[in-house]
């Protein structure tokens, strides 16, 4: 299935392909979405260098080289979702003004390789008051009549666990402009936004990062600013990635020979959660089949799955939801999970069909 390039904005640094390709697990670099807030920075790998500081024993700025010296080489397969993947169903219940319209189609698997953060941070000394790891980007943004790089914060103890690396390689080669040379920060089973790209700095605080991104956007609000509709500084920071499945075959209003039809997607549970079952249903959610994992994920990464069953002539709404070890469900619509940024929207996902 060639699938094809869908870009979201004027400058196409938003931009993915659809359909997802259910046979391999690892997303083709040239097939892997891309989320941007400001141009491409031009970098030149040689001059680079990482600053550490803020809350640490030793402050260290390191060049590529003296990272992969001082460190040993980590890999780690993690599917990255932008916080904003399904938000174009959100748009049933209202607008949702400034925000790009993503469908499901903002989900990647990488093989990354680089450094394990723990590592780093290891070697700097982590001060005792210290609970939150910043990163920082080299690209521009502007916001506000300000200009400043990209940036945001996670926790102590996410930042320590062996899963979060310093990558700075994608699939075996080396990290695409696009996607953060010459080092970015890979957060597995955190929205997007926290794996910051074109890193230039980290620093250890005792609060949050006061970053646009952090403390102004990607935040869940539920209630709506009557004097700025889409001020979300209210909301509490996103963090893990909820469970969620999608639907990849057949696609939206796709016409298929009545009988046996193939629905093919994939699903992740929450925080690296091991998936307790996924269930398909081909009338919008009346019965459910289970579906079969046809290739399993690892811990960090979502897993495909499938299930065949019978349409007579006429339209169907086919329906996915999944479950996961840690009891996680998902809800049947996105009324309960509205949000005003249109954030995580893992309700079941609906796909409408039409058989002859």
């Amino acid at each position: 299935m060639p699938g094809h390039r869908l870009v979201h904005d004027a400058e196409g640094l938003n931009t993915a392909a659809w359909p997802v390709q259910a046979d391999h697990l690892v997303t083709p670099v040239d097939r892997f979405f891309t989320r941007s807030h400001a141009p491409i920075p031009q970098l030149d790998a040689r001059t680079w260098r990482l600053e550490v500081d803020g809350l640490v024993d030793c402050p260290r700025s390191f060049s590529l080289e003296e990272l992969g010296r001082a460190f040993p080489p980590r890999h780690m397969d993690a599917t990255l979702v932008c916080a904003g993947l399904r938000r174009n169903e959100f748009l049933s219940l209202g607008p949702l003004p400034g925000e790009l319209p993503w469908g499901p189609e903002p989900a990647s698997t990488g093989q990354w390789t680089g450094v394990a953060l723990r590592d780093l941070l290891e070697a700097v000394g982590v001060a005792a008051e210290a609970r939150h790891v910043e990163f920082i980007g080299l690209d521009q943004v502007e916001r506000s009549g300000r200009r400043f790089g990209f940036g945001g914060s996670i926790d102590l103890a996410k930042a320590l666990s062996a899963e979060v690396i310093l990558a700075r390689e994608l699939n075996g080669a080396q990290l695409p402009l696009a996607h953060g040379f010459p080092l970015r920060a890979v957060v597995p089973g955190w929205i997007g936004a926290r794996s910051v790209k074109w890193l230039g700095r980290i620093s250890l605080l005792e609060e949050p990062s006061a970053n646009y991104f952090q403390s102004k956007a990607y935040r869940m609000q539920r209630e709506v600013d009557p004097r700025d509709r889409t001020d979300v500084s209210a909301g509490v920071a996103l963090d893990e990635v909820p469970l969620n499945t999608v639907i990849l075959e057949p696609s939206p209003d796709q016409v298929l020979a009545a009988g046996p039809v193939r629905v093919r997607g994939w699903a992740m549970g929450t925080g690296g959660s091991p998936l307790s079952e996924v269930m398909v249903s081909p009338d919008a959610g009346q019965s459910w089949i289970q579906a079969r994992i046809s290739r399993p994920g690892s811990a960090w990464t979502w897993s495909f799955w499938e299930a065949t069953f019978k349409l007579e002539a006429g339209a169907h709404t086919i329906a996915a939801q999944a479950s996961d070890s840690t009891g996680a469900t998902q809800p049947p619509t996105v009324d309960p999970t509205w949000n005003v940024k249109g954030y995580n929207n893992n309700a079941w996902h609906r796909v409408t069909i039409r058989a002859v």
